[in-house]
């Protein structure tokens, strides 16, 4: 009921707050036996953490990831595991002056409504801080999925800045500060996102997420269709504003024809010949790449100010200091590639309970 909680065979629990001493998750349904250490974990925090460049937060976290339980002589036990990140650089006398103060397109006074209570200290458990613990759920997942499934996402829009798919290089991603599989394009928005940070503002931005080595059959009609957990998942991240499988909204422009994904038989197994639909039909996983893409709004702290009330009902005016992300859409792409890993786990291990693993053509 409270909302912390996603998956079903594959569960995981997020816990802490941004200011406070540490922040985790309990994953709960990984088989036992598979390996799994710190290291196997860490390499995916070390994408997301902050400082790595001028163009994220300047808060200086290790994002050191600890395995409490649910691992055993280096392999896994069955039971549920636990993971802590502590907080070492927390610095709550930035948000002083705000906090009796609603900050525009944060969550504050929706939080407030609720529980009559906020932690203003940089949003509390609203903040981006939290979805550390995601990254580090989601690297327990790529374990579950095994090395067959390859899930990777970049960059294509920053600002009203758009890739070229003709420059596309998955190897770029990682030479980057953005993430951006473009290497001109991501030359190119270093400029443009110096200008918005100097003026104290900030930039939204669009991601890819291709997952490749998905078997046909998983995600269950009706109500728990795969694309629908996957967006229902991305929905969750903080500051995503929509989501789409495949060509999405540009479907809407395709003929009938155009739109039909056609099937022939190659070597005796079918073969997709395009790919509108995303790698998902009725919910149910096709063999093929499964392909999303997700909007995040402008980071809401910003330097310039904004119009706003106080708690006690008067309005007043809100610049919000402190270190922030000007385009939090940068490290949401780890982020994004965690819960498409955790939705996957999901999948696998609700398809083996009910289908008794692969069994398709």
């Amino acid at each position: 009921m409270a909302g912390n909680s996603f998956g079903t065979a594959f569960c995981v629990t997020t816990w802490g707050e941004s200011h406070g001493p540490s922040i985790g998750c309990v994953v709960d349904g990984v088989p036992p036996l598979l390996a799994l250490s710190e290291a196997d974990i860490q390499r995916h925090l070390d994408r997301r953490k902050p400082g790595q460049s001028r163009f994220t937060t300047q808060r200086r976290e290790a994002d050191l990831v600890k395995i409490l339980s649910g691992v055993f002589e280096g392999r896994t036990t069955g039971t549920p595991i636990a993971l802590q990140i502590e907080n070492t650089d927390q610095r709550s006398t930035d948000y002083g002056d705000i906090k009796d103060k609603f900050r525009p397109g944060h969550a504050d006074y929706t939080y407030w409504a609720k529980y009559g209570i906020r932690d203003y200290r940089g949003g509390g458990r609203s903040s981006a801080r939290e979805t550390a613990c995601r990254v580090a759920a989601g690297g327990v997942a790529r374990m579950v999925l095994g090395d067959g499934i390859c899930i990777r996402a970049a960059l294509i829009q920053l600002g009203p800045r758009v890739i070229d798919r003709a420059r596309w290089d998955w190897d770029e991603v990682d030479r980057n500060p953005f993430f951006c599989a473009d290497p001109v394009a991501a030359t190119e928005w270093a400029d443009y996102l110096d200008s918005v940070r100097k003026a104290g503002s900030s930039a939204g931005a669009i991601i890819e997420v291709v997952a490749s080595g998905v078997p046909a059959g998983w995600g269950q009609p009706l109500y728990r269709k795969l694309d629908s957990e996957l967006t229902a998942a991305i929905m969750t991240i903080n500051a995503v504003k929509g989501v789409e499988i495949g060509d999405g909204f540009a479907a809407a422009a395709l003929s009938g024809e155009d739109n039909a994904d056609e099937i022939r038989i190659v070597d005796g197994k079918p073969v997709f010949l395009s790919n509108h639909a995303g790698g998902v039909l009725g919910g149910i996983s096709t063999g093929q790449d499964i392909v999303l893409r997700f909007a995040v709004k402008p980071t809401s702290s910003i330097l310039s100010e904004r119009r706003t009330i106080t708690t006690a009902g008067t309005e007043t005016m809100i610049a919000t200091k402190g270190r922030h992300d000007p385009c939090v859409g940068i490290r949401a792409v780890p982020v994004a590639e965690a819960m498409v890993a955790c939705v996957l786990a999901d999948a696998m291990l609700m398809d083996r309970a009910q289908c008794g693993g692969p069994n398709r053509p």
